[in-house]
């Protein structure tokens, strides 16, 4: 009996290649082209499962395109590249990769805080520009972080994790808004308090953005919600692009509005938009909140765990529909 056949849409761990090769007939993109939509779907004839990064739109056409797909594993904890709907519709198993990178994320993500609040970025530019001759009480004088009011949109295992470092690592006051509040047990864990959205855009010296992203959450944040904010507060998005308004953020920067914005994530990612280029007051990095070696693995190998479970027969490991019928039964 063959074995399943399976597409690695991009370059992954070498480690987790070699597992995957003693489950299925593997083709394996280590050369890492992006693909465009056409010729993945081309790469996906005859293929059982897929291994995606989350920059392979999974859509109905190639869905119709590809009627042997059974299984499409997103090494992410986000799946906005997956059309949900339409992947239960066809019979299409998905899954997720969350909590093998929540503590990287959220390391990254208080890295970005700072780097921000204390204008690292900036100041190293000075710097090397050779334009540092002398001090000054004042020179890039930033945020205080410590004892400050870290406000998180968004408030699950990420969010939770930021509030932890914030609260018990450096002395911050933890407010929070999410769609549903969490348990008492783990508000006192965080140290956090829920407010209003309001409330939150109002009072938070530093707010952090870790909300999923759906069409549905589009520009959550966009000028009117910026011009709730604090003129000295900061803005970090570790989230999805799309979820702030990249345009209305780069005028709001621009005219001090609010004090500074750092950025894992944009709108139309990997273009970025000028206007934010141009700016001194933004701290921008290339979606990397996840990217340690250590973590990309275990991405990687969780996708690959949910492959090796679902074609062998079992329930994945994590999936993020549920299906009334699959393209797997009807193979």
């Amino acid at each position: 009996m063959s074995r399943p056949k399976i597409l690695i849409a991009r370059a992954i761990s070498p480690e987790v290649v070699t597992v995957l090769e003693q489950h299925f007939d593997v083709r394996s993109n280590q050369d890492d082209i992006a693909w465009s939509p056409a010729e993945l779907a081309e790469r996906l004839q005859g293929m059982d499962g897929v291994l995606t990064t989350g920059s392979q739109r999974i859509d109905a056409a190639l869905l119709a395109a590809c009627p042997q797909l059974q299984i499409c594993a997103n090494m992410a904890v986000g799946y906005n590249n997956f059309d949900v709907a339409a992947m239960t519709a066809a019979g299409v198993q998905g899954t997720n990769a969350p909590d093998v990178l929540t503590e990287t994320t959220a390391d990254f993500g208080f890295a970005l805080l700072m780097a921000t609040a204390r204008r690292i970025t900036e100041s190293e530019h000075f710097l090397r520009a050779g334009q540092w001759k002398d001090w000054r009480y004042d020179l890039f004088a930033g945020a205080e972080v410590h004892g400050s009011t870290l406000g998180i949109l968004g408030m699950g295992r990420i969010g939770q994790a930021i509030a932890r470092r914030g609260a018990h690592g450096f002395g911050m006051q933890v407010v929070y808004h999410n769609r549903s509040r969490l348990s008492a047990e783990l508000e006192a864990d965080c140290k956090a308090r829920y407010v209003s959205k309001q409330e939150l855009l109002s009072t938070a010296d530093h707010l952090v953005l870790v909300v999923p992203y759906t069409p549905e959450a589009h520009h959550t944040v966009g000028a009117a919600e910026i011009a709730s904010m604090k003129p000295s507060a900061t803005l970090i998005n570790i989230a999805r692009g799309g979820i702030v308004d990249d345009v209305a953020l780069a005028k709001a920067l621009a005219s001090k509005r609010i004090a500074a914005a750092g950025l894992d994530v944009f709108e139309g990612e990997p273009a970025v938009h000028p206007d934010l280029l141009a700016l001194s007051n933004v701290v921008l990095t290339p979606h990397i909140a996840s990217s340690t070696m250590g973590t990309r693995r275990a991405m990687a190998q969780l996708a690959a765990d949910n492959l090796i479970a679902y074609l062998g027969g079992k329930a994945p490991v994590t999936p993020v529909n549920r299906l009334e019928h699959s393209r797997r039964s009807a193979a």
